[in-house]
């Protein structure tokens, strides 16, 4: 009965941290407006990034396993004291891209990028910070990129940036018949 009992406070606690977790993981609506806001005014005036001119560009819409991955990489920059786009245990960006479930199957194009920034306190700030930065500002006005995903955690900022188009209508009914077949890089 003791270890019924402990099994059970066992796995509701665990319940409870697996929903503060998500909860953490998913970002606000407001937070997502006021970055989307922000991206998609510069996207559609254009901007000079180091001076070299980038036309308008499409809007970017969020993506909740780019957001996935971009606040795993903030949460884990700031619990464990660094600043880089390659993860302490080696872990790419593209690595914690497809992990979060964001990758190329079934696509015909694929391409994804990432900006990161340390210790800007306002969305406003470390967009001004990032649209100064010449290799920033080319993600954030990349017109192949379509989708985004941003994260923060103490002081640590990420965008994750994705861009994927599904192949035609009559490919796919190709592929599905057989007629073509989709060879995938592993």
């Amino acid at each position: 009965m003791k270890r019924l009992l402990t099994a059970v406070l066992t796995f509701i606690i665990f319940l409870s941290l697996a929903n503060i977790y998500a909860r953490q993981i998913i970002s606000t609506p407001q937070f997502r407006a006021s970055f989307l806001d922000k991206i998609n005014t510069a996207r559609a005036r254009g901007c000079n990034c180091g001076g070299i001119y980038m036309p308008p560009a499409p809007p970017l819409v969020w993506n909740e396993q780019l957001e996935v991955s971009a606040v795993r990489h903030a949460n884990d920059m700031a619990a464990n004291g660094y600043f880089s786009h390659t993860s302490r245990d080696g872990r790419t960006m593209q690595d914690r891209i497809h992990m979060a479930g964001y990758t190329y199957n079934g696509f015909k194009s694929y391409e994804v990028g990432e900006n990161i920034a340390e210790g800007p306190q306002t969305i406003a700030d470390v967009m001004d910070g990032w649209l100064k930065s010449p290799g920033h500002c080319k993600n954030l006005m990349n017109p192949g990129f379509k989708e985004i995903g941003i994260g923060y955690s103490n002081g640590y900022w990420v965008q994750d940036f994705g861009g994927r188009i599904a192949f035609s209508a009559e490919v796919q009914r190709m592929i599905k018949s057989g007629q073509y077949h989709v060879i995938e890089k592993n």
